[in-house]
């Protein structure tokens, strides 16, 4: 595959399309001039994740970021991306197939990489990004196997480069307050956490449907999607993880069940289903313009297929789990995760040596790639409690964010992209370090669900680099009697 020749300027892409009168403005004439002082960034994967950062960097964040390239496999979306560009009156960013990536790179003088890829080809890119002296931002997860940690983390040390992992849940204004309430001491120190997750059956669907169906490309659900969950709970402890067990089973999307809901069989997909009538699990792109023009309009450069039935065999990732943590401070997790229930979202309860803490966030439908807000929370939905031992409990009134995540996707491009971001207090940036402590977990619960057998981080990933935490209270803080 060789590097996708056209490269795509402002004056080549306006004469293709007719974009016509699209010119600088003054502001933008403005920040030209002063290119040489902002952060130069290239994005790899130009799906629905590359958006928020190509959103961010081009309209707000222009005085301090400026996006020069765009690297894709599939040439269409890759212009698709290239057009937005264009449209906001900015020079397109250069453009290449992954074997012109480090051309790509040193072409563009790129300072940063942000990396939007399938999740099993994370690793990779971090590592040639880090090796081309360029610094990474990742989409969690930061990448799927315990090897591929082991090798980001390598190339880290090695290179001198840094990598920050997107966890944009940690900034939703509710659960920094979990934070601030533990760190607080509110409860004491936590001895055990008790974590529900559920998607529903919009969201939870969709990941069946798409290529985070296969364990190969996403590590399952207990890596895609759970390495946020585990995440928000080792950053909510300051502790690390140790050990874990956990079971798992696929039962809802399966051939079976969609025999059991009155079809025929599964099928290939929803576009060419003989029976998408009859199947409310249909998801029409031809009916959504974004997806549509996402993936619909230029499956034919890869064959990548958005729709795929949610029933289908190849299906090889559980929509049912359980997982318990062991943690450096002896704190315990008890987590689940569930991908076909009636509602979306989570209760969190932390049980600490003062007292006890619940969090519970009911979300709004959401589907990849449609213009939904991803994470929004509902009416009501929000609630936090404290409950002292052997007192009332006390309702507080929890933190409201607009727009995605709860609020959490500004804060976090704020840290990202802004020169002089504010300092956090609460250490919500994280690095190939935290990125690590999450996908272990995710990756020990897959071979646990494989083995039946309990695994041990360090046997897992020998000599991994743990995260920093802030400090929390511990055993060693004195108690009083309650």
């Amino acid at each position: 595959m060789g590097t996708y020749s056209k490269v795509i300027t402002r004056r080549s892409f306006i004469r293709k399309t007719a974009i016509g009168g699209a010119v600088f403005s003054s502001a933008t004439r403005g920040i030209a001039n002063a290119v040489d002082r902002r952060r130069r960034y290239v994005i790899v994967g130009t799906g629905s994740r590359c958006r928020i950062f190509q959103n961010a960097i081009e309209q707000h964040y222009r005085e301090d970021a400026v996006l020069v390239g765009l690297c894709d496999a599939n040439p269409g979306r890759l212009h698709r991306a290239a057009a937005k560009s264009v449209a906001l009156g900015l020079d397109a960013p250069e453009t290449a197939l992954p074997d012109g990536f480090e051309k790509l790179l040193k072409r563009t003088r790129a300072t940063h990489v942000i990396v939007t890829t399938v999740d099993s080809t994370h690793d990779e890119y971090i590592v040639r990004s880090l090796e081309s002296g360029c610094d990474v931002v990742t989409e969690k997860p930061m990448t799927t196997t315990a090897s591929k940690v082991m090798r980001i983390q390598e190339a880290v040390t090695r290179t001198g480069g840094n990598v920050r992992v997107t966890f944009n849940y940690r900034y939703m204004p509710a659960r920094s307050q979990v934070k601030e309430l533990l760190m607080a001491g509110k409860i004491g120190d936590v001895l055990s956490v008790n974590f529900q997750w559920l998607l529903n059956t919009h969201h939870g669907a969709d990941y069946f449907r798409r290529w985070h169906g296969e364990k190969k490309y996403s590590g399952g659900l207990m890596v895609h999607k759970a390495t946020h969950h585990f995440d928000l709970v080792n950053w909510w402890l300051g502790a690390n993880p140790v050990s874990v067990f956990a079971v798992g089973k696929r039962e809802f999307y399966t051939p079976a069940m969609a025999k059991r809901l009155g079809l025929k069989r599964y099928h290939e997909r929803c576009l060419t289903c003989p029976e998408a009538s009859s199947c409310s699990f249909r998801l029409d792109l031809k009916a959504r313009p974004r997806l549509k023009s996402l993936y619909l309009d230029h499956e034919h450069h890869d064959g990548y297929h958005r729709d795929r039935c949610v029933f289908h065999p190849r299906i090889d990732i559980e929509d049912t789990m359980n997982v318990i943590v062991n943690y450096d401070t002896k704190a315990t997790l008890n987590y689940t995760l569930n991908a076909f229930n009636s509602w979306e979202g989570y209760r969190i309860a932390f049980n600490g040596t003062k007292g006890r803490l619940e969090h519970a966030n009911e979300e709004n439908i959401y589907v990849s790639g449609t213009d939904d807000v991803q994470g929004a929370t509902k009416r009501s939905g929000l609630k936090l409690r404290l409950i002292p031992l052997r007192g009332a409990a006390i309702d507080i009134e929890a933190r409201e964010g607009e727009g995605g995540h709860g609020g959490g996707d500004r804060a976090m491009l704020d840290e990202l992209f802004l020169a002089e971001p504010r300092h956090d207090p609460l250490g919500r940036a994280s690095d190939a370090r935290g990125g690590a402590a999450s996908v272990l977990v995710g990756a020990a619960a897959n071979e646990c669900i494989r083995t039946g057998m309990p695994v041990q981080l360090d046997d897992l990933a020998p000599g991994w680099n743990r995260p920093e935490h802030l400090p929390m209270p511990n055993r060693s803080y004195p108690l009083t009697m309650p």
